[in-house]
């Protein structure tokens, strides 16, 4: 007779993130495929937007419906939360797991043929990040990670950048209209003074990734949201990344800033821009 032995609740949940990572990985695999089917040609912008320079197309409500059901139908008993269409249950009905998904973050990327965007689908528990894939199909990039396992981009590990002079360092933002002009000139103003030049590409959550695979060295954004940074948080933490307490922050209930930086140069940037690290 084979004993199983006694009931190990760390165990278990180990597994349970394990089986709904890999769930993940080919969910956002056929979510990547229709992305990639609906996509518009290069060109102007293709759909509507849903604010100043929020954009949004049908592939947005097409491709979180079909994570949606997706997801819903292998784990019933999770919570999700959308972006396009918020929270399908408002709890985890009795896993405490939630899905929270970005269908199409960088969608002015994506409106306009280009090929920085992503799909976001991230893994929490009880309130805490987990797991995720952050699939980036028109670049031919898959990140995945579990807290405690790693971090990977195409199967190989995440490092942040070893970068330690905040003057070499390369910086990105991402801007929000409900943030002010002035505050935005503030911290640009802060970073150049160190001789760093800001930029923006278009996809907050490849930001986070491109600061986990040090790719670059920090990423700012005033106002972000959950579905925006669920996985790339989990990247972060594995790769070795520093980041602002989003969530302590506000960011499991509305948008809140986030900063991410490399271990060598954040806290000097963060003390450069006024941002609280602890």
């Amino acid at each position: 007779m084979t004993r199983s032995g006694p009931y190990d609740p760390a165990l278990q949940d180990e597994r349970e993130r394990a089986l709904r990572l890999a769930a993940a990985e080919a969910v956002a695999a056929e979510a990547a495929a229709l992305a990639m089917k609906l996509r518009p040609p290069p060109g102007g912008p293709q759909g509507g937007t849903k604010g100043v320079q929020d954009y949004v197309t049908e592939a947005d409500g097409a491709v979180e419906q079909f994570l949606a059901e997706r997801l819903g139908a292998l784990f019933p008993d999770d919570g999700f939360l959308g972006e396009e269409n918020g929270r399908r249950s408002d709890e985890a009905r009795h896993s405490g797991y939630v899905w929270v998904v970005d269908p199409i973050d960088g969608t002015s990327n994506y409106a306009r043929g280009r090929e920085r965007w992503c799909i976001s689908i991230g893994l929490m528990h009880h309130d805490e990040p987990v797991a995720g894939v952050v699939n980036a199909p028109a670049l031919g990039e898959i990140y995945t990670g579990r807290r405690g396992h790693g971090a990977f981009l195409n199967g190989r590990p995440l490092t942040a950048s070893p970068v330690t002079d905040p003057t070499t360092a390369i910086v990105e933002m991402g801007w929000s209209p409900k943030v002010t002009r002035q505050t935005y000139t503030g911290k640009i103003d802060a970073f150049m003074a160190l001789g760093v030049m800001p930029r923006t590409c278009g996809s907050g959550t490849l930001a986070l990734c491109d600061v986990a695979s040090g790719r670059q060295d920090a990423y700012l954004e005033m106002v972000i949201n959950l579905w925006d940074v669920a996985a790339a948080l989990v990247f972060l933490g594995e790769a070795g990344a520093i980041a602002s307490p989003f969530l302590r922050d506000g960011g499991l209930t509305g948008g809140a800033l986030l900063f991410a930086a490399a271990p060598g140069v954040a806290r000097s940037l963060a003390n450069a821009a006024g941002i609280a690290l602890d």
